[in-house]
């Protein structure tokens, strides 16, 4: 039986919610189409912890797209310096902090080769590259294809490629499975009998690149890393050694045909078809970092990811704006759907992902922390509880004893959470990354919707620990001021935009709502588990700065200097909006000042060095303020662009895709949808007179 006979039946006889959506029938209408390759994106197949990705060929025949995942990391050699080879002589910085010396992890120009090691390593290798072989007595390009085309079914999961060279028709389908880093490939062409058309297999060596992108590995540094193999009869695992690090690559097929390589002094090796064999060629592809593991065939991949995209497509909140007919509404629909698709794939992982997810590497595949809600909010408010399960609270857990001596080293209480992270949890050296504080917060932010959806003892106690925690460097961080009586935060600090002087920085407006927030729910939390309240914890919540006001609006940060009058003032992440869009408002909000921020950052702020983010933070606070149009115009800005997969454009600071952006638009998406506590009004909030239908979703904060 063929993939898309397979596929079809999976879909045909699956078990379906009863939904007055036909969800299927609006999804479809968005299934991805191309003609020709892109140089920057890939279409993928994946599972939130494993992803690969595609030019037109269905393979990565003509362009290394990244096969990343959640477990592949490597790390170069220490350096060979005696008094810098290793983490521990790293030392870091000290700054003056409120009359005392804090160390921050920061490059010390003194050890500028362990600083150098800690930022770069470790880097998310490429696993491997899958391409078409050709006869090598020809040679062939991509304009030597002609009939080119390929469709991404987002409700199975399925790539479906077809392409004409050397005058026979080639099918390629390409599917991940949801359970294990396999990928399956089903061939189907004439080319395979002839003995002209086989399957290659290529690893790279890693890079040091801050921005590995559009692709991912170094191809011609070949005598630095080895590969071996191990074959018998339909199957081959390739041992790939890169340093210290090593993985294997499995390979099942069901055809007559061997395996050879690596090719020429490289590590290559080709799967190649004998002659006469059939013109059908199906292999699975299986990457692990341990050998030996048992994974699927290429028929069992196809159906079971049949299978798990329906169930995700039907599970879950949905909106359908295909009523509307009108060109914003199918756009944003456009943008709904295939965010949901990418996020699925890059973004469902074990780990809070990076900016690229597994299309390439951003900041060396690191993570940033204070980026977590914003990658992985949204499947709270979408109902994929078990998705978010995936890495919330657990990269909490894991994170919180060396967040708690962190906090500890600096000479403070409780858990002190990194920013640009590896898997372990270290945070690299950086001035910003040691100084940014917004991603404190973030535990009450998840633990709250998630309370909302099951209001149980289990879900308190599950979140006690990170949150109490949390809450205990809260009110350690904020600094009594003796003149003014209250609570400052900073300085030495870097608010959201990271663009101001970290001495000068003190009571930024975002931080301060979102520390009025976390301590108000750390005390609610003890109060639900009849637990009592921190007296710190109510003394810093009730004598927290005021929100700095200036001319009616509220500033970056207090007493900046030039608000809206020099650029550099208000340049970066309008950051002041999330106090009443990604947040609700805080003791001290003022609605009308509000209204003026609004107005003066629609006004004057340079939308075209925003991050992809902003734009749906600014949505956000333009439906609570009331302007659904508003609205619908931040997510569709023109300097907020989504290319023809659905994947962000990264725009001039930072790599394409910049998956936040799709993120947050779903973030954005849901709370019109579903509404939030205290809205004027009833039912979805979006342009009047578009046809909208919702279901599953809740209000939000």
């Amino acid at each position: 039986m063929r993939v898309e006979e397979l596929v079809s039946l999976a879909l045909a006889t699956r078990c379906v919610k009863s939904h007055s959506i036909d969800r299927q029938a609006v999804v479809s209408q968005f299934n991805p189409v191309r003609y020709e390759s892109s140089n920057s994106t890939p279409m993928q197949v994946g599972n939130g912890n494993f992803a690969f990705g595609v030019d037109v060929t269905g393979l990565q025949t003509f362009y290394p797209f990244g096969t990343l995942s959640s477990w592949g990391w490597h790390n170069f050699s220490l350096p060979n310096a005696t008094d810098q080879n290793a983490p521990s002589d790293f030392t870091g910085l000290d700054w003056w902090t409120h009359g005392r010396l804090v160390n921050y992890d920061q490059p010390n120009p003194a050890e500028p080769l362990i600083s150098n090691w800690l930022i770069q390593n470790p880097q998310r290798l490429n696993l491997a590259r899958v391409g078409f072989w050709f006869d090598p007595n020809l040679t062939i390009t991509e304009s030597s294809l002609s009939n080119k085309s390929q469709t991404l079914d987002l409700y199975s999961g399925l790539i479906t490629s077809h392409f004409t060279v050397l005058g026979s028709h080639v099918q390629v389908q390409v599917s991940a499975d949801p359970d294990s880093d396999t990928v399956s490939i089903q061939i189907d062409s004439d080319l395979i009998k002839s003995g002209k058309l086989g399957v290659f297999f290529d690893f790279p060596y890693s890079d040091v690149n801050k921005f590995d992108a559009p692709f991912v590995g170094v191809w011609n540094l070949t005598s630095l890393h080895q590969t071996s193999i191990d074959q018998s009869d339909g199957q081959a695992t390739i041992r790939h050694d890169i340093d210290s690090t090593t993985y294997y690559t499995s390979i099942q097929w069901n055809a007559d045909a061997s395996i050879s390589g690596p090719i020429n002094s490289t590590h290559r090796y080709v799967l190649a078809p004998a002659t006469n064999s059939d013109s059908s060629l199906g292999l699975t592809v299986n990457f692990s970092p341990k050998p030996g593991q048992d994974f699927p065939d290429s028929v069992s991949v196809a159906h079971s990811s049949s299978d798990w995209w329906s169930d995700y497509w039907e599970n879950g909140a949905f909106i359908d704006l295909t009523g509307a007919d009108n060109a914003n509404s199918t756009e944003l629909q456009r943008r709904i759907i295939l965010s949901q698709y990418n996020l699925a794939v890059n973004e469902a992982g074990k780990d809070s992902p990076q900016e690229s997810g597994f299309v390439n590497n951003g900041w060396y595949g690191k993570f940033h922390m204070e980026m977590v809600f914003w990658h992985l909010g949204h499947w709270a408010r979408w109902g994929k509880w078990s998705i978010l399960g995936r890495a919330v609270p657990g990269i909490y857990e894991r994170f919180l004893p060396s967040s708690i001596e962190r906090a500890s080293d600096q000479g403070y209480t409780g858990a002190r959470w990194g920013k640009m992270s590896d898997p372990t949890g270290r945070s690299a050296p950086g001035e910003i990354n040691s100084l940014l504080i917004w991603q404190q917060p973030h535990p009450f932010y998840f633990a709250e919707l998630e309370y909302r959806e099951f209001p149980s003892q289990k879900t308190l106690k599950k979140w006690d620990t990170i949150l109490t925690q949390s809450a205990e460097f809260m009110a350690s961080f904020a600094w009594w001021n003796a003149t003014t009586e209250v609570y400052d935060l900073g300085p030495p600090m870097y608010p959201v935009s990271e663009s101001t002087n970290p001495n000068a920085t003190i009571n930024p407006t975002f931080e301060l709502a979102y520390w009025r927030f976390g301590l108000s729910l750390a005390s609610t939390w003890k109060t639900r588990q009849q637990l009592p309240v921190p007296a710190n914890w109510t003394h810093v919540l009730n004598n927290l700065a005021p929100l700095p006001v200036f001319n009616g609006t509220y500033p970056v940060y207090e007493g900046i200097p030039n608000m809206w009058v020099d650029p550099q003032s208000y340049y970066d992440h309008p950051a002041m909006s999330g106090i009443y869009g990604l947040l609700p408002p805080t003791a001290g909000f003022n609605l009308t000042v509000m209204q003026n921020t609004a107005k003066k950052i629609a006004q004057v702020w340079d939308f075209t060095q925003l991050f992809g983010w902003d734009f749906p933070m600014l949505a956000m606070n333009s439906v609570r303020l009331g302007d659904k149009e508003g609205a619908v115009n931040y997510l569709l800005d023109v300097n907020f662009p989504f290319d023809d997969v659905g994947m962000p454009i990264g725009g001039p600071r930072v790599a394409t895709p910049y998956f936040p952006g799709a993120s947050a638009l779903l973030l954005a998406v849901a709370m019109m949808a579903g509404g939030w506590d205290g809205m004027n009004g009833a039912g979805p909030q979006f342009p009047d007179g578009w046809d909208v239908r919702v279901e599953g979703f809740s209000r939000g904060l």
